[in-house]
């Protein structure tokens, strides 16, 4: 059974004792994640509640891409969304949910990681982070790699 209601613009809808013909495997994004405007950097990801060192805050599904897709991509303004994907970073992937707009940062306080198998990327945090708190990832792959990136990097 469905019910609308609640208050704020728009029904919200809440879904009580549905049974589902399959198993919840995972929770996609952690419920205080939300996406707000940064002062630099246009859109990123943040959260409205304190969050532990070491929890898993994303978990999101990919469409991997071929080689020829990513050559295709890389002439457009997805470039700056897809990752580089599988051993040795042929194909690409585009990442559903939040994932596309953690911002970079050499200090990240989150790291990811890639599942090729189950094609799922995963947002970790680093560190304690406080609520109202921008979420960053290392664009490199290592939460703490310097290597400069495709653009400039503050």
């Amino acid at each position: 059974m469905l019910e609308s209601g609640g208050s704020g613009p728009g029904p919200r809808v809440v879904a009580k004792n549905i049974k589902l013909p399959f198993k919840i495997e995972y929770r996609m994004i952690l419920p205080s994640l939300l996406i707000a405007p940064t002062d630099q950097m246009g859109r990123g990801v943040f959260t409205s509640e304190d969050i532990e060192a070491d929890t898993v805050i994303e978990i999101s599904p990919v469409i991997v891409m071929s080689g020829e897709d990513r050559q295709l991509l890389d002439q457009t303004l997805l470039h700056d969304y897809i990752f580089e994907w599988g051993p040795g970073g042929r194909s690409c992937c585009m990442a559903l949910g939040y994932i596309p707009l953690y911002n970079h940062s050499y200090q990240s306080n989150c790291e990811y990681t890639m599942d090729y198998g189950e094609q799922l990327i995963s947002i970790k945090t680093v560190r304690a982070i406080k609520a109202g708190e921008e979420l960053f990832i290392n664009y490199n792959g290592d939460w703490h790699n310097e290597t400069p990136v495709w653009f400039d990097a503050r």
